[in-house]
């Protein structure tokens, strides 16, 4: 495979949005203890990846929807910095598979990057959806839920300190010669 020899850049890319209503799929406390984690609506905040198998992370984020033009400025930004042919992975949300975004197709091909478009309905096959669940699951803590400020500064954290390996997903790939 072209990407594990370093010929091309692998990137899985997609969206998620993050709100002060925690995802907690389980918890345990003592027996005959009760005890409530705060969920409200608001403290929105989109955050798109583009993540690689070495477990390099590209993000965006934004307040506002995300849009084919949000899209469009994110993936314009990481084109001017790539440095060898760059394939992103994409589901096929509405604004990835836009009229706009197949407008800007010729020009990113230029620059070396190429959308591939997974088949409908198989989220399982675009990685970056583990960093979100482990995001979302894990690194998340409670207290990052207590308001909009917090929340923020979480994810923050969590996407600053990704690249240097304090939080980190290990694919385990191993280059073939």
């Amino acid at each position: 495979m072209l990407f594990l020899l370093g010929y091309i850049d692998l990137r899985y890319g997609d969206e998620t949005a993050f709100t002060l209503q925690p995802n907690v799929p389980y918890g345990w406390i003592r027996k005959g203890e009760q005890r409530g984690i705060l969920s409200r609506k608001g403290g929105n905040l989109n955050v798109f990846g583009l993540m690689n198998l070495q477990g390099e992370l590209t993000s965006y984020q934004t307040t506002q929807s995300v849009n084919s033009q949000t899209l469009i400025d994110w993936l314009d930004d990481f084109a001017a910095d790539i440095k060898k042919m760059t394939v992103v992975v994409l589901d096929n949300a509405p604004w990835h598979t836009s009229k706009s975004i197949d407008d800007k197709l010729k020009q990113w091909e230029e620059k070396g990057l190429f959308i591939f478009h997974l088949p409908p309905y198989s989220p399982h096959l675009n990685l970056i959806e583990i960093l979100w669940r482990k995001m979302k699951l894990e690194w998340l803590k409670p207290e990052h839920y207590l308001s909009k400020d917090t929340l923020h500064q979480g994810i923050n954290d969590i996407l600053e300190n990704y690249n240097n390996g304090e939080f980190k997903i290990n694919f385990n790939v191993k280059k073939k010669c």
